[in-house]
């Protein structure tokens, strides 16, 4: 029996809801500092980061067993929580919902917050390291891709230009650098832990880096134009009196340039997860979905924009 395409991601989304449950199990520890790690990781989420590494190293030919994978996928999933958190901080956004619940600096407190965040961040580390049937060298390349997609040249830049120039007068290009940092250098780790467990050739990680560019783009202008909903799960109008491209290019050239980021992205990812297309369906079935809700709230049809 074959599975389609949905029953393929909803079989890998269950395992690694499971593992995650494994990796931080209830009980293990006391206190409020781990209360918040679980609280923060183990809520339902889009879980996209660790959904396109499972699939992209399936399609790209992976055939070890899944766990050690699955392992690589908690650990950017860690790594991901940990950002909102900070994110989340009033120093930062001070947002009061997270995922359609209280932020975990507000239901614990700023201290504990911070805490939770570096704990998850040292925890995804040690994951990677005691991962099961991965060699060595994975696990180091693995470990060396990942920090530095987090570092001070990665994310953790992306959310300084954020903070400090979001709310002065910047152009295009400034923010578009912004976003890649912020929110491109996490998808571009994603995706290379997915090619170094599958041991991908060097111009199939470069075809990657590409797609994980135009993905996290396409992710943030999504993100700034639904800013206003109250679907999201986040506080609504974050981003007022932030210069994002929307209020810099207005919310219908935006969509445009969102459409051409969603097209590039599909044509690098078609080149890179060979001979497997699983990758393909569920990101274009994502965005689909994102940009027919877009195209609804703007009053635009899909077809004046193509």
């Amino acid at each position: 029996m074959t599975l389609s395409h949905e029953d393929d991601v909803k079989m890998l989304l269950s395992a690694f809801e499971q593992r995650l449950e494994h990796l931080l199990p209830a009980g293990e520890q006391e206190g409020q500092v781990y209360a918040a790690m679980r609280d923060a990781t183990l809520v339902a989420g889009k879980r996209m980061r660790p959904l396109l590494l499972l699939l992209a190293a399936r399609d790209m030919g992976y055939k070890i067993d899944l766990t050690g994978l699955l392992d690589l996928a908690c650990a950017i999933e860690m790594v991901h929580v940990a950002s909102l958190i900070l994110d989340d901080m009033p120093c930062m956004d001070n947002a009061t919902l997270r995922r359609g619940r209280p932020t975990i600096h507000y239901q614990y407190g700023e201290h504990v917050a911070i805490l939770a965040a570096v704990a998850l961040l040292s925890h995804a580390f040690c994951v990677i390291s005691r991962a099961p049937l991965l060699t060595h060298e994975v696990k180091a390349r693995a470990t060396a891709e990942l920090s530095s997609s987090v570092g001070h040249m990665g994310l953790v830049q992306g959310q300084f230009r954020d903070l400090s120039e979001s709310r002065q007068s910047r152009n295009a290009d400034e923010i578009l650098l912004t976003n890649e940092l912020k929110t491109s250098s996490l998808f571009n780790a994603t995706l290379q832990l997915a090619a170094i467990a599958a041991d991908a050739p060097p111009q199939v990680s470069e075809r990657l880096r590409f797609f994980a560019r135009d993905l996290g783009q396409a992710f943030q202008l999504i993100d700034d134009l639904t800013d206003g909903s109250n679907a999201n799960g986040k506080d609504p109008h974050q981003d007022k009196d932030k210069s994002t491209l929307v209020a810099v290019l207005g919310a219908e050239s935006v969509f445009l340039r969102l459409r051409e980021h969603v097209r590039s992205a599909d044509q690098h990812l078609a080149t890179a997860c060979q001979p497997g297309d699983t990758t393909r369906h569920y990101v274009h079935a994502w965005f689909e979905k994102q940009l027919t809700l877009i195209s609804q709230s703007l009053s635009l049809s899909l077809s004046e924009c193509q």
